[in-house]
């Protein structure tokens, strides 16, 4: 059985080709040097173009056998011999340009089964869908959905009554969308639950009551939901996902939750109702964020944390309950030092 390789470059570039792409400086007579791979820097061979970023990684980058490496100034003195070091502030970003420019169907999934809408899909009679969108088999369009020119809806997809979703967006397979608007470029991975009730119980002493939801979510432009996460929409107001947030699999956002713009999530993180997030926060993996917090702009939120009070505007907070990021560390360095002395007192 041959070995597949799901993706190849659009053309033959050189290494003056990708230093052009992202405004590369490079040394003098490297331009014509082919490259034909992207790899990390321990596996790179000598076609290959690798990224330097990371200090912890010095060791890989004295020993690639990679043909150019992207890198800081402040690195290229440290590159190996042969090595063509593309000298740029800012490496990673500078290789995901130049990966999506030479790969750019890895950004977005092509449909399976050619353009258009398929005939094993079901597409209610008053849903519109403008010229230009691709509907894989299985997938169930509802009364009343409008779809924008260039998006493509997977194979299972459900998309219920009155959704809108704008132009150039990807709804993955399997996901399900409900009382919800999404706006343009936007992403939507598989297994993605969209729209659904909020978990909203009046409480009693015998029972408890079903809170009626009655919001919906907004999703605003260049959005991306990873795999397998939920939104659920609001209970009286509207759920909201800002502008070019980015969230992780396995996140679960709650009703009435507002996520500012260009925020980070982090995978299996949960965010409790009626708690906003400002732009540009980002929140660690398997964070708890409790309701009705404000989370400032531009707020740090460490890996498995719980929040449970609001944080300010571009503070760091880690530890359950989350503090200063800081005290946090230093505590848990104190912590450890005192474990190690009391393993020595028990060995003596």
């Amino acid at each position: 059985m041959s070995e597949p390789f799901f993706f190849s470059f659009a053309f033959a570039p050189t290494v003056g080709d990708l230093a052009a792409i992202v405004g590369a400086r490079f040394e003098a007579g490297a331009a014509d040097r082919k490259i034909s791979g992207l790899a990390p820097l321990e596996t790179a061979g000598p076609r290959d173009l690798a990224y330097f970023d990371n200090p912890k990684y010095l060791s890989a980058l004295k020993t690639t056998r990679a043909a150019a490496c992207l890198l800081r100034a402040s690195a290229a003195e440290k590159a190996p011999a042969g090595l063509v070091a593309l000298v740029i502030d800012h490496p990673y970003r500078a290789f995901a340009r130049i990966a999506a420019h030479l790969m750019p169907e890895s950004l977005r999934p092509a449909p399976m089964f050619g353009a258009g809408v398929s005939a094993h899909a079901h597409v209610h009679v008053r849903a519109r869908l403008e010229p230009g969108v691709d509907v894989e088999p299985g997938a169930v369009i509802g009364e009343g959905v409008e779809i924008g020119a260039g998006t493509l809806v997977c194979a299972n997809a459900v998309i219920r009554q009155g959704v809108r979703i704008g132009r150039d967006c990807v709804i993955g397979a399997g996901v399900t969308l409900a009382h919800a608007l999404l706006g343009d470029r936007v992403i939507i991975h598989p297994g993605v639950r969209i729209g659904q009730d909020g978990f909203g119980f009046a409480m009693g002493d015998h029972s408890h009551l079903k809170v009626p939801q009655l919001g919906r979510v907004i999703v605003q432009d260049d959005v991306e939901i990873g795999a397998n996460s939920t939104v659920d929409r609001g209970a009286t107001r509207d759920t909201i996902v800002g502008e070019g947030a980015k969230i992780d699999n396995l996140v679960q956002i709650g009703h009435n939750v507002v996520i500012g713009r260009h925020c980070i999530i982090v995978a299996q993180t949960g965010i409790a109702g009626s708690t906003e997030l400002g732009d540009f926060v980002a929140v660690g993996g398997q964070a708890g964020i409790a309701g009705h917090l404000r989370i400032g702009p531009q707020a740090r939120i460490a890996a498995q944390s719980g929040v449970m009070r609001d944080v300010a505007p571009g503070a760091s907070v880690g530890g359950a309950p989350a503090q200063d990021l800081r005290a946090f560390l230093q505590h848990a360095a104190r912590a450890r030092r005192a474990h190690g002395s009391s393993d020595k007192e028990m060995k003596r």
